[in-house]
């Protein structure tokens, strides 16, 4: 049940937003520094989540705060050091990083889920080669999976979630 939207991520209606970050992220650009602005514990909660758990690429990351899910998909590779831009993602990262986060997804029991063109902004990827990679992964669920494909700030999009 993908479908596909204009407008803001950050006003969706879903349960959760996904979106793709590397390990050791500072959720400095892009749709990440956007949620740690509006939630700044959650990226506080995932420093000390990669400090514990050193994650690799490929790995997804659940965060539920009072009144969002977030799940960061590590898509990208991490930066070679604390002063550097993360790495590019690749469709092997994203691929391990979709089904665990299916498998978040059937645990915890979420009923929706909103993401942006995954991997293709600050990620580096084509579209063409992010696309059926989610189609693959998530179009058996049986819940709603909205892909905002075009940004549109403090636009509501006209999302299904039943």
């Amino acid at each position: 049940m993908i479908t596909r939207v204009r407008g803001d991520i950050l006003l969706s209606d879903a349960q959760a937003i996904a979106h793709g970050v590397a390990p050791h992220d500072n959720f400095n650009q892009g749709l990440a520094l956007s949620l740690r602005e509006r939630h700044p514990a959650m990226a506080k909660d995932f420093r000390h989540y990669c400090h514990q758990q050193n994650p690799k690429a490929g790995h997804a990351w659940l965060w539920a705060g009072p009144e969002r899910v977030i799940i960061n998909l590590m898509t990208q590779e991490p930066a070679p050091d604390n002063k550097a831009h993360p790495g590019k993602a690749t469709a092997h990262n994203i691929t391990h990083a979709l089904k665990e986060m299916c498998k978040i997804i059937v645990k915890e029991g979420i009923m929706s889920v909103a993401m942006p063109r995954l991997a293709t902004g600050v990620g580096g990827l084509d579209w063409a080669e992010v696309e059926p990679l989610i189609s693959q992964h998530l179009g058996d669920l049986n819940i709603p999976v909205i892909i905002y494909d075009t940004y549109e700030k403090g636009k509501k999009a006209g999302e299904t979630l039943s």
